[in-house]
């Protein structure tokens, strides 16, 4: 981290492992893995991330609602969103922004957002991100269906971002790194993360590593290109300032949550507020916490029953939004942080 911090690299961290994680595979699961062994794991990495300055926000989960039929875990990925927002407080950290990493699934994608944005302060996402590969070049504003997206979240009033872009179906030249720089997307978008640094089996990589040695790929120059044809907007880019609150999404086909309450946090997990977390499992695949602990008993209202308020550390915010320091005018900021950090700093 240090390393990284004085080449100028922001980190965007999940605090979430295979092993320590939310389990989707039914509601019953996700209760379970709601328990206090994971949560010790995501405050213990907390713990040992909030110490750096470039840490520059914390995702909450990633992908965990992947299909149109198991959005019944939203309120889980919210809770552990509200319980790290409040052990950031609880522990006198600085405000590092917390919020969520959607998939690429349009059927509940919009839904996801609003209810991560709806609600007080508490348990609101401090911004939220999402994955999209729906332009693959050669495309355009239009024909990618972006300009929809836009349209759709252009009263969306927290940080928004791709987590994930780069569709690889045919030849990559970033055409998207235009438009996202654009002013007719710099207003709601916060720019993104371009999907990947090191190439894999499904070659979305820029470059190859072999040991200690690093060869940039095609795709590396076709990116470095587009983003030294790309100009950042100038002044706060347009952005959404009011800070207002989503309504929350009503029922559907593809979202089945009803109800604003949310898991209380277990037990066994009030504790690390004020003793802290101490030292976390890291990637070990030994025990991992999903079918451990004691999970959460109950539900709570989303207002004054926090979890701040729950572990005695207070009542969860000043009204201030931590997202602040993600706010939309940093965009040309953006494309150097989470796993595209060390490329950027390369292309530059």
């Amino acid at each position: 981290m240090e390393a990284l911090a004085n080449a100028g690299i922001y980190l965007a961290l999940d605090v979430n492992t295979p092993y320590y994680s939310l389990n989707r595979a039914s509601e019953q699961a996700v209760n379970q893995s709601y328990n206090e062994v994971y949560l010790q794991s995501v405050f213990a990495t907390v713990d040992m991330f909030s110490q750096y300055d470039n840490t520059l926000l914390f995702f909450s989960a990633n992908e965990v609602i992947n299909a149109d039929n198991n959005s019944f875990t939203a309120p889980y990925i919210k809770a552990v969103t509200r319980d790290i927002k409040a052990y950031i407080q609880a522990r006198g950290y600085r405000d590092i922004p917390v919020g969520y990493s959607a998939a690429d699934i349009d059927d509940n994608r919009y839904q996801m957002a609003t209810y991560m944005n709806c609600g007080p302060d508490q348990v609101r996402s401090d911004f939220f991100a999402f994955n999209d590969y729906s332009w693959c070049d050669p495309s355009s504003f239009q024909q990618s269906g972006w300009a929809a997206k836009v349209q759709q979240y252009s009263n969306y009033s927290i940080p928004l971002f791709l987590s994930e872009y780069g569709c690889n179906t045919n030849t990559r030249t970033f055409e998207e790194v235009g438009a996202l720089f654009n002013s007719e997307m710099t207003g709601v978008y916060s720019g993104g993360l371009v999907y990947e640094y090191s190439q894999e089996s499904n070659n979305y990589g820029l470059v190859e590593i072999n040991g200690n040695n690093v060869t940039e790929l095609p795709d590396f120059t076709a990116y470095q290109s587009a983003l030294a044809n790309a100009t950042p907007p100038s002044g706060n880019g347009g952005y959404l300032a009011n800070g207002a609150a989503s309504a929350c999404p009503p029922t559907g086909p593809a979202w089945s949550t009803n109800t604003t309450d949310l898991p209380q946090i277990p037990a066994g997990a009030v504790k690390f507020f004020s003793q802290g977390a101490g030292k976390g499992p890291g990637n070990d695949g030994s025990t991992g916490s999903q079918a451990a602990g004691t999970p959460s008993t109950g539900w709570v209202a989303d207002t004054a029953n926090d979890t701040a308020a729950q572990s005695g550390s207070g009542s969860g915010g000043s009204g201030k939004k931590s997202g602040a320091a993600l706010a939309r005018p940093a965009v040309g900021a953006l494309p150097a942080i989470g796993a595209l950090a060390l490329v950027f700093a390369a292309l530059l």
